[in-house]
């Protein structure tokens, strides 16, 4: 085993759509899982796969379709079949992904001053309580020959500086006893490939929606098996958040879907905001059949990244945003007391004045004396902030006496249920 090194995740996925059914369930064959990899439009842009049986590692890339773009001497573990205690010299058999680069701090000879993480072991090894860890792609400082690993996947070292730059964090390494592109995809595996596609999206609409639905995706007992907290402890922490928190909303693209030996991998990107927190990063979620044939979490993993999905969430709700700030603009400008204070939420500021009940009674006595004529609003921003989103915009305004200003507008405002409302206004007068 290695030591744990601690380095910053830099996790990029390949840019692919739906990766439909890429493997063939797992062999009751000897030597291992039985890897089938299908000429598929639906395959990603990269993937690694490992053939233990010709120790041969395999790059291949989609350029519609999916081509073998190169080929390795590799070596793999000392023992045959898949890894399953610390110290028994074999390679695990699986879905995996990359985490990270080393190149600082290795043995030359054993590493070849260049290495590359793997997540052994993925929640499904843990539930099946393999143990073991530090499995990696790496050189070695001499050539290699066959089977001589302690259970890393290695390489030569001028291969290695080859295919280095294509082991960016994230990407899929398939890992089986044998290797080949013979065979395409039953079409139940392609079916259940977009079935786990539509439970994704239906998991993260029911996150979303702070639904009890969601825990439904889970299975209990597995998940408390491989992860590291159990179910009981997940379900009651969630459920927490649901009530403390006014909204949340979760956001998934690039959905791409993985057959590994008797289980099924899902990943994406996902952008989360709620009053508390904004994250986005790399979700993979990992599906087994239960006694009754449905497919069900095991096990999750979580990768914080920039994937650029903040901007995809400006994009949905900027419509939102702007329908409220012309409803807000209506009710001013008709000096509707009654709806424009429906705008606000109960704590909101407005300099000085804070809560509604303030607001509303300054507007009340304001709009007495002289009701608004005119409110108009230009150049609308919208820009992603904590806790929600800030909208400012060039304001004009007169009243029925004639009075009038100029300026910009600055609305903070935060979601209420599927609605908006505005938390702080704040008003700058224009340069005379």
């Amino acid at each position: 085993m290695h030591r744990s090194t601690t380095r910053a995740l830099h996790c990029l996925l390949p840019a692919a759509a739906l990766l439909l059914s890429l493997f063939c369930p797992l062999s009751a064959a000897a030597d291992g899982w039985h890897a089938r990899i299908p000429d598929d439009a639906g395959t990603p842009r990269r993937l690694v796969a490992v053939d233990k049986e010709d120790q041969k590692l395999h790059i291949y890339e989609r350029h519609s379709p999916l081509k073998l773009a190169a080929s390795y001497v590799c070596t793999t573990g000392q023992a045959t079949g898949d890894k399953q205690t610390a110290g028994d010299l074999r390679t695990p058999e699986g879905i995996y992904f990359v985490v990270n680069k080393l190149s600082a701090g290795l043995d030359m000879e054993m590493y070849g001053g260049i290495a590359y993480t793997l997540n052994y072991p993925n929640p499904v090894d843990k539930l099946r309580r393999k143990t073991g860890s530090g499995i990696w792609i790496h050189s070695k400082g001499h050539d290699i020959v066959p089977r001589e690993t302690k259970g890393c996947i290695a390489l030569n070292r001028a291969d290695i500086d080859k295919t280095g730059k294509l082991f960016v964090p994230g990407t899929p390494v398939a890992v089986a006893g044998d290797v080949s592109t013979d065979a395409s995809p039953p079409k139940e595996d392609k079916a259940t490939a977009r079935k786990l596609e539509d439970k994704v999206k239906g998991w993260a609409k029911a996150w979303g929606s702070r639904s009890p639905a969601m825990f439904d995706y889970y299975d209990p007992d597995a998940y408390s098996a491989a992860q590291d907290e159990s179910f009981a402890a997940f379900r009651t922490q969630k459920e927490r958040l649901f009530k403390q928190l006014a909204w949340i909303q979760t956001s998934i693209s690039d959905v791409q879907v993985m057959q590994g030996p008797g289980y099924w991998v899902t990943w994406f990107n996902q952008y989360y905001r709620a009053p508390n927190m904004t994250t986005e990063g790399i979700r993979r979620l990992y599906w087994q059949p239960d006694k009754k044939g449905e497919y069900r979490i095991v096990g999750m993993e979580w990768v914080p990244a920039d994937v650029g999905m903040e901007a995809n969430y400006l994009e949905t709700v900027s419509p939102q945003v702007t329908a409220f700030v012309e409803k807000w603009r209506k009710a001013w400008e008709r000096g509707d007391v009654k709806n424009y204070i429906a705008c606000y939420a109960g704590d909101a500021e407005q300099a000085p004045r804070k809560g509604a009940a303030s607001i509303r009674q300054q507007k009340q006595e304001l709009w007495r004396k002289a009701k608004p004529a005119k409110v108009q609003l230009k150049g609308l921003r919208i820009e992603a902030v904590a806790g929600g989103v800030r909208a400012d915009m060039t304001q004009d305004y007169r009243d029925v006496t004639g009075y009038s200003d100029r300026g910009v507008k600055t609305l903070l405002l935060r979601q209420d249920g599927q609605g908006w409302e505005i938390v702080k206004e704040e008003w700058s007068p224009a340069a005379r």
